[in-house]
C-alpha cells in the first residue's frame, strides 16, 4: 500500500513538471498558436515519461484553455482567452452609476435575507444585529463615517438567515457596497440632519421587523431602506 501511494505522488509530481514545461513553450511561442504539438509517443520518449503521465498533463492544458486535442490528428495550441475579471472588483464607488447598479443588486438579495433572518436569527445573532444598529446609529448620530458600521449590520443579517450563501455574497461585494452619505466626505457636516434621521429610522424599522419574527414586515423594511437609497442616487444623477 506505501509503496503504491509513493508511486501515485511521484507521477503527480511528474504530471505538474511536464505541464508546467509545456505551458511555459507554448507561451514563450516554441509552440506556436494553432500548431501540433509532438505526439503522444514523442512527448514519451522526450521527456522519459509514461503514456498516463503524457495523457494527465495534456488534460491538465486542456483544462486551462491552452490546448485543444482533435481526434485523429492530434492536440493544438489555443490561442490564450481573455482573463475574466473576478466579480465586483471593478466597482468604481465614485460612480453613481455603479452605486445604483449594486443597489439594485442588493435589494434582490438582501430583501429575502431580511425575510429569512426574522425566522430564522438564534439569541445571539439578535444580540449581534443590535449591536451593529446601535454602532451605525451612534456613527450617523455623531456624523463620524459609518461605511463599515453599515456593512457589518447588513452582514449580520445576512448572517443570520444562516444561510451560509447570503454572508458569502455580502462579504464578497464588500463595504464598497455601502452608499456613501454624501459624495463629499470632507464635509460632513452639510449632511442634512432629516437625512441622518430617516437612515437611522430605517435601520430601525428593519431590525424591529427582524426581532418581531414579522417577515413580511422584514422584507418590506429592507425593500424600503434599499429603494429609498436608489432613488436618493438617481436623483443626484439628475443634478
Amino acid at each position: 500500500m506505501r509503496r503504491s501511494a509513493i508511486t501515485t505522488t511521484a507521477r503527480k509530481t511528474l504530471v505538474a513538471t511536464l505541464r508546467d514545461n509545456l505551458r511555459e513553450q507554448i507561451k514563450s511561442g516554441k509552440f506556436a498558436i494553432g500548431t501540433r504539438l509532438p505526439s503522444e509517443a514523442e512527448l514519451t520518449r522526450e521527456h522519459l515519461v509514461s503514456r498516463t503521465v503524457v495523457r494527465e498533463a495534456i488534460a491538465a492544458l486542456r483544462a486551462d484553455g491552452l490546448v485543444e486535442p482533435r481526434q485523429g490528428s492530434g492536440v493544438y495550441v489555443l490561442e490564450p482567452q481573455a482573463e475574466i475579471p473576478a466579480p465586483f472588483t471593478n466597482i468604481d464607488s465614485t460612480r453613481l452609476s455603479s452605486v445604483i447598479e449594486l443597489l439594485e443588486l442588493r435589494t434582490a438579495v438582501e430583501v429575502e435575507a431580511a425575510g429569512l433572518a426574522s425566522q430564522r436569527c438564534s439569541p445571539s445573532q439578535e444580540e449581534k444585529i443590535i449591536l451593529c444598529l446601535r454602532a451605525v446609529n451612534e456613527a450617523n448620530s455623531d456624523r463620524r463615517p459609518s461605511t463599515e458600521a453599515d456593512f457589518a449590520l447588513h452582514l449580520a443579517i445576512a448572517e443570520a438567515t444562516n444561510n451560509p450563501r447570503f454572508p458569502e455574497f455580502i462579504q464578497m461585494i464588500g463595504p464598497n457596497s455601502i452608499p456613501r452619505r454624501a459624495l463629499d466626505q470632507s464635509a460632513p457636516q452639510e449632511v442634512p440632519q432629516s437625512y441622518i434621521d430617516r437612515i437611522n429610522a430605517e435601520h430601525d424599522q428593519i431590525v424591529n421587523a427582524i426581532l418581531g419574527r414579522d417577515d413580511n414586515a422584514a422584507r418590506d423594511a429592507m425593500r424600503m431602506h434599499l429603494k429609498g437609497s436608489q432613488e436618493r442616487y438617481r436623483n443626484l444623477l439628475r443634478k
